[in-house]
């Protein structure tokens, strides 16, 4: 979907400053905040997509001024809701309840086999590749052109890359389609490629750099040479 989360090309926002020595966590909730992430991902609540969707989703002023483990809480928040585990007014209650009771002890529960479950997933990721029957549409070196769509629901080819000239320049093999996984349409798997990309062809001007975006199938369109 087009939103304030795509920034890529946008002008006027500033220099990217970096943190030297910058700590995983600055406050106590933001390990909260991932521990959040983890634990309903391992029991198999949401997907990777449907939570980089639910920050999509997020009211652009918010999304604008939040910081990064904000938008984690707020999706998985979204997400809770959605799928059941708290409603809508429980989630309100309780969060009125910690702004009057900062120091009240959260509740705690014993779950050797769940923690064991987010080490693993700590650990090692969640691969997203498939097996698949079918041959890959494009091959190594091949010119390509990536489409031009603008969809209402989660896509990760952002706006900047829309209706560009690219050549394959790797193939990942097949991994799930996030366009169909975020709205719990299956794995739908596709194969992956690392694009190539001209940054004049990208940016419209003289730049000497080149960008590799990895897409799959549905957004390229092949190119005769």
């Amino acid at each position: 979907m087009n939103g304030i989360h795509d920034l890529g090309g946008m002008e006027g926002l500033g220099e990217i400053r970096q943190v030297e020595n910058e700590p995983r966590f600055y406050e106590d909730w933001e390990r909260t905040a991932f521990s959040i992430l983890l634990g309903m991902a391992a029991q198999g609540y949401w997907n990777l997509d449907e939570f980089r969707h639910g920050f999509e989703r997020m009211n652009p002023v918010h999304h604008f001024t939040a910081g990064y483990y904000a938008k984690w809480l707020s999706s998985s928040s979204k997400l809770l809701v959605e799928k059941g585990v708290l409603d809508k007014e429980e989630l309100e209650q309780r969060t009125e309840m910690y702004k009057e009771n900062p120091d009240k002890d959260v509740p705690t529960r014993e779950d050797p086999q769940l923690v064991e479950q987010v080490k693993q997933l700590v650990k090692h990721g969640g691969s997203t590749e498939r097996e698949v029957t079918f041959n890959p549409k494009f091959y190594v070196g091949q010119r390509v052109k990536t489409k031009n769509i603008h969809p209402s629901g989660h896509t990760r080819l952002p706006r900047y890359a829309r209706d560009k000239y690219g050549v394959i320049n790797e193939i990942y093999g097949a991994h799930v389609f996030p366009d169909a996984s975020a709205h719990g349409k299956g794995d739908n798997p596709e194969y992956l490629y690392s694009v190539k990309f001209d940054g004049y062809e990208l940016w419209g001007e003289e730049k000497r750099e080149t960008v590799y975006l990895d897409l799959w199938d549905s957004y390229l369109i092949p190119v005769d040479n």
